[in-house]
């Protein structure tokens, strides 16, 4: 593999000389985030494979090219896995998710909520900034002081801060006992107040989801919630879960788990019926928010059903971006911020003018620039992805 890295190595350098961008890239899972998609590629494929992987230390190290569905075939072979459930929004070991791509982008699953995010379970990372060199930040320890906390800095930076060429990641073992409650009947209100009150217990609640069932007649409202944990931790809540939804006038069904985990994983990949686009101006937004935020008005949508996950915290919603004003003014008045997560398939790049992510305040955007004119003063990497140029 050394030949590959140092062909990574080559390039970026080349580019750096040459005054040109590049805009790294595995599977290409994810080309439809983003401000803009400029750029000459540079393919990460090339440097794959598992570095090592150390199941009795709950530590693997994985070369970025590395197709995700590669890794998690190989902690489940151990009965291990990644907790915040990175989703793939793509298929197969060539074009599908790779392990670089997960940690740039540092997305979660349903998960997120209970078990945390991308960047918590980062524990160290090689990287090429802009100057082609090869750093290492961090380690393969949870209690790692050795200077700043670099490593998980790149969790979120969408190939904007250098490329990622290894990192070094804690897992889990896979929970002893797992269960899903379908709750018919609750209006969003209700649900996240149980949500909330369920949340300030020693309950083994891993993840949830609430939805509008509008094509149903008469209309349906549905909470999802799964349960992880002890055998014992698991019966017991299921119990006094189900009790809490039926005190509130609801039905309460346990799903089958095999059905329930294909739900989740079509949750999290976002291949749901409630993902599909309602119309061709709408764009998909995502509503990031603390968890105690109350029902929203939502006024002047033409589809105001929403999605939410993470007890509260991730509300999906469809609206054209021309609502993106109204709909981050009303995400800031709760200490939220809202991003448009797709573009509508008729007018992408006219939507993406509205701004993918909420733009920065000047002390955040100057944070920014700094950021970026320390690990790429050429520019190598300004692809202006997450941000106008």
């Amino acid at each position: 593999m050394e030949a590959q890295l140092n062909s990574l190595i080559d390039a970026v350098r080349q580019a750096g000389a040459d005054g040109r961008v590049l805009r790294l890239r595995g599977g290409g899972s994810k080309d439809f985030w983003g401000q803009s998609l400029s750029g000459d590629v540079l393919d990460t494929r090339v440097y794959r494979g598992i570095v090592s992987y150390e199941p009795s230390e709950l530590v693997v190290t994985v070369r970025c090219g590395t197709p995700l569905a590669e890794l998690e075939d190989a902690l489940a072979e151990k009965g291990q896995s990644l907790a915040f459930e990175p989703p793939h929004f793509g298929q197969g070991l060539e074009n599908g998710a790779t392990v670089g791509g997960m940690v740039a982008a540092g997305l979660s699953g349903p998960a997120r909520a209970t078990a945390g995010a991308v960047r918590d379970y980062v524990l160290g990372a090689r990287f090429i900034n802009g100057l082609g060199e090869h750093l290492t930040f961090g380690g393969q320890v949870m209690k790692n002081v050795a200077g700043y906390d670099v490593s998980r800095l790149m969790a979120g930076s969408w190939g904007t801060l250098g490329l990622i060429t290894e990192v070094s990641l804690k897992v889990l073992p896979v929970a002893p006992a797992e269960a899903t409650l379908m709750i018919a009947g609750l209006a969003q209100g209700p649900a996240l107040d149980l949500l909330h009150r369920w949340g300030g217990q020693p309950l083994p609640l891993n993840a949830s989801a609430w939805v509008r069932d509008t094509t149903a007649q008469p209309v349906a409202d549905y909470l999802f919630v799964r349960l992880r944990g002890a055998v014992a931790a698991v019966q017991s809540a299921l119990g006094k879960m189900s009790a809490d939804a039926v005190a509130l006038g609801a039905q309460v069904q346990q799903m089958d788990n095999a059905e329930a985990a294909q739900d989740w994983r079509a949750s999290g990949e976002q291949t749901l019926p409630f993902f599909e686009a309602p119309a061709p101006d709408a764009c998909l937004w995502r509503l990031s928010l603390p968890q105690t935020a109350p029902v929203l008005d939502l006024p002047g949508l033409d589809h105001p059903s929403q999605y939410i996950e993470w007890q509260g915290a991730q509300r999906w919603l469809w609206a054209p971006a021309s609502a993106a004003v109204a709909l981050r003014a009303l995400a800031q008045s709760v200490g939220g911020h809202a991003t448009l997560f797709r573009a509508s398939t008729a007018h992408a790049e006219v939507d993406k003018i509205a701004g993918v992510n909420t733009p920065l305040d000047a002390v955040q955007e100057r944070i920014q620039q700094q950021l970026q004119k320390q690990f790429d003063p050429k520019g190598v990497f300004a692809t202006g992805r997450m941000h106008p140029l």
